[in-house]
C-alpha cells in the first residue's frame, strides 16, 4: 500500500499532516538518526583533538567534511543505516557501522574503530532526544506560542474598554472588561514560560552503567569527567548529568513535559471560555464560503477549531503526563522501557502543534457583539447591588448588605428602575444618592 495521508493510521501523518510535518525535522526517523549522527561525529572529532595519541595524526582538515555527514543528511543515508539495521537489529550499532563506512570512505580508515569509542546507545540516545526536543522547543513551539500570546494581547488592547458581565458560579456576578479577562491567561501562559525558560535541557554521557569504565581501562591517564563535561556543554549545549545508571534520570525532561501540560491545560481553559462566549453570542464568527456548520442544519456556524484545539490539547496532556511519570522509572540500572515511550515523544508535539494553529485559526474569525453584551449587563442590575452596599458601609449605615440581600434574592426583575427606587428610599445625603445612582453594569468594572 502506498503510504499517504488518506492511509496513514495517526491522523499526525494523515488528516493533520500539513499542520505537523515541520516536526518531522526533529522527531521522526530520519531525523532521530541525524541528532545521533551529531552526537557521533562531534565526539569523535573531540577525541582527535583531545588528543587521543592514537588520533594525532588525524587531519583536522577532513572535520568538516565528517560534520557534512549531518549537515546533509538525506533519506538515502537514512535507508543506508536502515539496511545495516536489518542485519544488526540494533539501530545505534546500524548508524556507528554506517559512520564508520564513510570514515573508510573519506580516507580516515585507520581510526574507524574510535567511532563510538568506550560508549554505550544511551550515551548516543540520551543526548540526540534532548538535542532534538530542545530544537523543537525553540524553533516550532516557542515561535507558535508567542503568536498565541500576541493575539491574545491584542485582543486584550482591542477589547480593553468594553465591559461584560462576569459569571462566577455560571451566576452573574460584579462587570468585568473583556480586555482584562484576556490578560488573565496571557499572564497565566507567560508565568509558565518563564518556568519552562530555566529548565536545563540534560543529557547523560558516561559509559555502559555512567562510570566511564571502558574510556578509564584503556586511558587512566585522562579526566574523562571533564572531558565528558566540556564535550556535552561546549559542543551540544546540554548540561551533563554527574552520576548516572545506564541511563539518563529525565527528571528535568519530565520537568519540561510538565510546564507544557501546564500550558496546555490553561489553553483549554480558554478554548472552553471563548466557545461558551460564543455559545452566550458575545462572538460571531467569520463565515468563509463554502463551509458547511452541520450536515443536517444550514443555519448553524460551529466553533470547530477552539473545539479541535481542545480535544488534541487533551490527547497530547494524557501523553505529556504518561512520558513524565514513566520516564523517571527504570528497573536497576536500566530496561528498556523509556527507549519505547521514548520513541513517542513527537506525538504529544504535535498535537500541541495542531491545537495550538486550531485556537489561532479560531481567533482570527472572532467578531465582537456588542449589542449581547450590552444586553446582558443592561439584564442584571442586581450586580450593581455590591457596590452600593460597600459605600453605604462607608457611609456607617445600618444593615447595607442585608437591606441589599432582601431586594436582589427575590424572584420580582431588579432593573434600573427597582434599584434606583430603593437609592430613592434610602436615608442618606443626596449627594451620597447620587452618588450610588451614577454606578450601572457597564461603569462597574473596577480597575
Amino acid at each position: 500500500m502506498e503510504i499517504n495521508p488518506l492511509n496513514s493510521i495517526s491522523p499526525i501523518d494523515g488528516r493533520y499532516r500539513n499542520q505537523t510535518e515541520e516536526l518531522s525535522a526533529y522527531f521522526s526517523e530520519a531525523s532521530l538518526m541525524r541528532y545521533r549522527l551529531i552526537v557521533e561525529v562531534e565526539y569523535f572529532i573531540s577525541l582527535c583533538q583531545l588528543p587521543l595519541p592514537q588520533l594525532k595524526a588525524a587531519s583536522p582538515a577532513g572535520f568538516e567534511k565528517l560534520r557534512d555527514l549531518y549537515r546533509n543528511f538525506n533519506n538515502a543515508d537514512a535507508e543506508n543505516i536502515k539496511a545495516h539495521e536489518k542485519i544488526t537489529n540494533h539501530d545505534v550499532k546500524a548508524l556507528e557501522y554506517f559512520l564508520k563506512e564513510k570514515l573508510v570512505e573519506f580516507g580516515y580508515g585507520d581510526y574507524k574503530e574510535f567511532v563510538h569509542f568506550g560508549l554505550t546507545s544511551q550515551d548516543i540516545n540520551n543526548t540526540a532526544f534532548p538535542l532534538a526536543i530542545k530544537d523543537a522547543v525553540s524553533k516550532v513551539y516557542l515561535p507558535k506560542m508567542r503568536e498565541v500570546i500576541q493575539k491574545l494581547t491584542l485582543f486584550s488592547e482591542e477589547w480593553s474598554k468594553v465591559p461584560m458581565l462576569s459569571r462566577t458560579h455560571g451566576q452573574p456576578a460584579s462587570p468585568t472588561r473583556l480586555g482584562k479577562e484576556f490578560l488573565v491567561f496571557v499572564e497565566r501562559i507567560a508565568n509558565q514560560l518563564s518556568q519552562l525558560s530555566v529548565i536545563p535541557f540534560s543529557a547523560k554521557f558516561g559509559g555502559a552503567t555512567g562510570n566511564f569504565n571502558a574510556h578509564h581501562v584503556a586511558y587512566p591517564e585522562i579526566d574523562w569527567v571533564n572531558f565528558a563535561n566540556k564535550f556535552c556543554f561546549e559542543k551540544l549545549s546540554l548540561q551533563r548529568q554527574q552520576f548516572t545508571t545506564q541511563i539518563e534520570h529525565y527528571d528535568q525532561l519530565c520537568a519540561l513535559f510538565d510546564v507544557l501540560k501546564r500550558i496546555n491545560n490553561i489553553l483549554i481553559d480558554l478554548n472552553r471560555d471563548i466557545w461558551t462566549y460564543i455559545s452566550m453570542d458575545y462572538f460571531k464568527q467569520q463565515i468563509k464560503a463554502g463551509e458547511v456548520g452541520s450536515s443536517a442544519m444550514p443555519h448553524k456556524v460551529n466553533p470547530i477549531d477552539f473545539e479541535n484545539s481542545e480535544g488534541n490539547l487533551g490527547i497530547a496532556n494524557s501523553l505529556f503526563e504518561h512520558l513524565s511519570s514513566k520516564l523517571p522509572i527504570s528497573r536497576l540500572q536500566r530496561d528498556l522501557t523509556d527507549s519505547t515511550v521514548l520513541r513517542n515523544v513527537g506525538v504529544p508535539f504535535s498535537h500541541t502543534l495542531i491545537a495550538l494553529k486550531s485556537f489561532l485559526k479560531g481567533a482570527n474569525k472572532l467578531i465582537l457583539n456588542k449589542t449581547a453584551l450590552e444586553k446582558d449587563l443592561e439584564a442584571n442590575w442586581t450586580v450593581v447591588a455590591e457596590g452600593i452596599q460597600t459605600i453605604l458601609r462607608r457611609e456607617n449605615y445600618a444593615n447595607p448588605y442585608e437591606q441589599l440581600k432582601e431586594l436582589t434574592r427575590t424572584n420580582a426583575v431588579v432593573d434600573q428602575r427597582a434599584m434606583h427606587g430603593f437609592i430613592d428610599s434610602l436615608e442618606v445625603s443626596e449627594s451620597i444618592k447620587k452618588e450610588l445612582r451614577a454606578i450601572t453594569p457597564s461603569n462597574y468594572t473596577g480597575i
